[in-house]
């Protein structure tokens, strides 16, 4: 008796596609870290994935404000 094998193309019934952190670093205070941040956000959201902002500091820029439109924030 022969156990079946898994195919290749197919990952097992148990595998889970961990998630990925990407950190934005910067030298200091203005160089564009929440900016670029908010922008991928938008693209990984526009690729169907689930994006969430637990918490974000604009520091008042209405630009960086602007780019929150669209993104789910948990309360604090």
């Amino acid at each position: 008796m022969s156990s079946p094998t898994p195919s290749p193309q197919s990952p097992p019934r148990s595998a889970k596609r961990k998630g990925r952190l990407k950190i934005f670093f910067g030298m200091s205070p203005g160089v564009g870290k929440t900016y670029a941040m908010l922008q991928s956000a938008h693209v990984q959201a526009r690729e169907g994935r689930d994006v969430v902002v637990g918490i974000v500091e604009t520091h008042g820029r209405a630009e960086t404000a602007a780019l929150l439109e669209g993104i789910e924030i948990l309360p604090p």
